[in-house]
């Protein structure tokens, strides 16, 4: 009996996890970007470049699994900002602090394809009711709108 349960116990572990709700937060948006992940996330990282954004992070939660041996889908939040956004949010709010890096999620899908997760700079920012920081949302928003679109595009 104690193996019948181990067993269970592992073939539920094994299963892929799914949130009930894939986008909780207001302003998420999530785009198929029908690029093959590791691909796309060349083009990504070269967007951001371009747009004048610095990638001042990176987590792989591919790579940690793989350290200990286990293979799961490509799985990478991209965290990007820019010091001169930096300077202003702190000047509007401190407290807004906690928001920077933006972050850009990557996931890979069965057919390997990538999707990108991010929420909207001026909702992140939004929610602190300071009219600088809605102000800079806005203009975070379009930037993160140019790097989307020519990595998708």
């Amino acid at each position: 009996m104690r193996l019948v349960l181990l067993g269970c116990l592992i073939a539920l572990l094994v299963l892929p996890v799914r949130a009930e709700n894939p986008t909780p937060y207001s302003g998420t948006k999530v785009i198929e970007t029908g690029q093959p992940f590791d691909a796309f996330i060349k083009k990504l990282t070269a967007a951001i470049g371009s747009n004048k954004m610095g990638i001042v992070g990176n987590a792989c939660a591919t790579c940690g699994a793989k350290a200990i041996g286990v293979t799961i889908p490509g799985n990478r939040v991209i965290m990007i900002f820019n010091p001169h956004f930096a300077v202003r949010m702190l000047k509007a709010s401190e407290a807004a602090g906690i928001e920077a890096p933006l972050r850009l999620y990557v996931t890979e899908q069965p057919d390997g394809k990538a999707h990108l997760t991010y929420r909207l700079p001026s909702h992140v920012f939004g929610a602190y009711k300071v009219p600088a920081l809605d102000k800079m949302g806005k203009e975070l928003d379009a930037i993160v709108a140019r790097i989307v679109s020519q990595a998708t595009g």
